[in-house]
């Protein structure tokens, strides 16, 4: 009994004609490897090397069936007995055991059977992906839906994988459909969409899809509160997001304002800047960028005062004394400070409820220190306090232009028992344990881990 295995030359011309017709389609439709596309130059269309041939065999031999290609590319290597697929690339699709590639590509066939002869064609499938739309450019409104959409083919049937670029976390992956539905969308949506197909046989094929969203323009402020102080140069500055071009107008108390010697507008990319040189009295007040675009008008608003900023608390939240805690903080002024106010209250509080007991108030003579030259940096140690209880503290300071506003409340923790007191204490309980074991090194251990345990003990007292 022989095996007969054929392939005609009708049918290289066929194979030959068939991968330049696919070649040739996805040339417009379809992407190549990494995001490449139509403009990119040709590249060097694969070559068979091996010819048909008849071959004999007798049953129960092995036999290897060549498969040779020159510049296959992306394109994948299909191996097919009549209509069935029995390997793609150098993954195999039949599960009978007797068939392997080794090699390139040669298909082995071991202990041939009768049921084996018959027609083998090595053929070549380019892996194809189409995106829709098909020039890869995706325009939409604020607020509504978009359907990205990808098809692929390829055999075995490739997966399809939705990612999301970004130049500086890299690609966030969305979706495993081939379609992706995005709702709703708003400026966070745009950007550039990649979708790849994947089928387990060659690298990735991805196409890149960019997705623009037209809204009215969205302003966010640098800072809306700005300190500032006569003789002193100011910038105020606004980001206007949004892909339609922008007018940008600013206002000072609803005045439109215009360049001036003291007074200069600066764009640069979505970054809007409103320098005001040598600063005067009369420039103190409410100021508010405006931007417009054919779809609609947006304004932001900053305030530029003489007054101090908020206080900044930095100390740490947990005093490391008893009775008593030294609350650190932080004032924006340029103008000396003329007074401070400090207010304190302790917090009754459990599991079910918490409740605040009676403020108590402190004015401070405003001995500061300059950390920088706008900020100054401020301390006081609140005594008299309960031990392992909680409190509330806030501050408000005044210099020439006014009080500024209170600051967010800082809540802070004493402790419950003395640390000092505790070490000396968790030491000779260790020492004395060495001693009832007749063991020193045992005692030197025992101390150390009882005393790296103490900040532990710290914490759990405060629970």
């Amino acid at each position: 009994m022989t095996l007969e295995w054929y392939s005609r030359q009708r049918f290289v011309w066929f194979t030959v004609l068939t991968l330049l017709l696919i070649c040739q389609l996805s040339r417009t439709v379809t992407s190549l490897p990494n995001g490449s596309f139509e403009n990119d130059p040709p590249t060097v269309a694969p070559k068979f090397l091996s010819r048909g041939h008849l071959y004999k065999v007798i049953v129960g031999e092995t036999i290897e069936l060549p498969c040779k290609v020159q510049n296959l590319g992306s394109f994948v290597l299909l191996w097919r007995k009549g209509s069935s697929v029995l390997t793609a690339g150098h993954l195999k699709i039949t599960r009978d055991p007797r068939f392997k590639i080794v090699g390139d590509y040669n298909l082995q066939i071991n202990g041939v059977k009768t049921q084996d002869a018959g027609d083998y064609i090595c053929q070549l499938v380019p892996p194809t992906l189409r995106a829709l739309p098909h020039n890869g450019q995706v325009t939409a409104r604020k607020g509504s839906t978009v359907t990205l959409e990808c098809k692929a083919s390829g055999n075995p049937v490739p997966t399809i994988y939705w990612f999301k670029k970004d130049v500086f976390s890299g690609p966030t992956h969305l979706s495993d459909s081939s379609t992706l539905i995005l709702e709703n969308v708003d400026r966070h949506h745009a950007g550039i969409y990649q979708c790849s197909a994947d089928n387990g046989v060659k690298e990735r094929v991805s196409m890149d899809i960019q997705l623009t969203i037209l809204s009215p323009p969205e302003i966010t402020v640098e800072k809306s509160w700005v300190h500032a102080a006569e003789g002193y140069d100011v910038e105020l500055v606004c980001i206007v997001h949004g892909d339609v071009n922008s007018e940008m107008m600013w206002y000072q108390n609803s005045f439109l304002l215009d360049p001036t010697d003291r007074r200069s507008m600066y764009p640069r990319d979505d970054r809007y800047s409103l320098i005001i040189r040598n600063f005067q009295s009369s420039d103190f007040g409410n100021y508010s960028c405006v931007a417009d675009n054919a779809l609609g008008r947006t304004k932001k608003y900053i305030e530029v005062s003489g007054r101090p900023g908020p206080a900044d608390f930095i100390s740490p939240a947990l005093s490391g004394s008893l009775d008593h805690y030294n609350l650190t903080w932080t004032i924006e002024s340029i103008p000396p400070l003329e007074e401070v106010k400090l207010l304190y209250r302790r917090l009754l509080m459990n599991e079910t409820y918490q409740h605040p007991g009676k403020w108590h108030e402190f004015h401070i003579k405003p001995i500061a220190i300059r950390s920088d030259s706008t900020h100054y940096l401020m301390s006081y140690v609140i005594k008299n306090l309960e031990h392992n209880a909680v409190y509330e503290a806030i501050v408000q300071a005044r210099n020439k232009y006014g009080w500024n506003e209170i600051s967010d409340i800082h809540q802070f923790y004493t402790r419950n028992h003395d640390l000092l007191f505790d070490l000396d204490m968790e030491y000779k309980i260790g020492t004395s344990t060495a001693s009832s074991t007749n063991n020193p090194s045992f005692g030197k251990l025992l101390s150390i881990i009882t005393i790296l345990c103490i900040p532990m003990k710290v914490f759990l007292n405060l629970m």
